[in-house]
């Protein structure tokens, strides 16, 4: 976990049960069950627990699969990736580079310009609507 960040204990404190299981457990949402699938306006997407900004709607797409999908992070910094062998096959997990939160997989099965379809845990972000401020940094 990243320096100055609370710990697991203080995140289970900090966070609804859903999300702290999705974040530090690493667990997956259902498909299809996140609001944020539909949400269309202009605005931000942050971490759930600390509130860094990880992605913006001019790079999120609708890939079909039930879970709010990007074509990249707001910033190479933002995120933290490492292979996952959990199923069959390996895939890359990525997390929040500010607290470590586990916000989904990234797949080369998306559109241009990258190609890239980071699929994202609903309850592992926050929407922050353009020209609301986004929230103060937590942990």
């Amino acid at each position: 976990m990243p320096i100055n960040q609370p710990t697991i204990e203080e995140w289970q404190r900090l966070l609804p049960p859903e999300r702290f299981e999705i974040l530090f457990r690493e667990k997956t949402e259902r498909a299809w069950s996140s609001p944020l699938n539909d949400e269309k306006r202009a605005g931000t997407y942050v971490c759930a627990a600390c509130y860094s900004p990880l992605f913006t709607s001019s790079d999120k797409f609708d890939s079909g699969t039930g879970w709010p999908s990007f074509t990249r992070p707001i910033s190479p910094e933002a995120i933290a990736t490492r292979r996952d062998f959990k199923l069959i096959w390996p895939r890359t997990e990525y997390h929040c580079a500010t607290c470590g939160g586990h916000q989904g997989h990234v797949f080369d099965d998306g559109p241009a310009p990258t190609g890239q379809r980071w699929c994202n845990n609903g309850l592992a972000l926050e929407f922050v609507a353009e020209g609301e401020l986004l929230p103060e940094r937590r942990g």
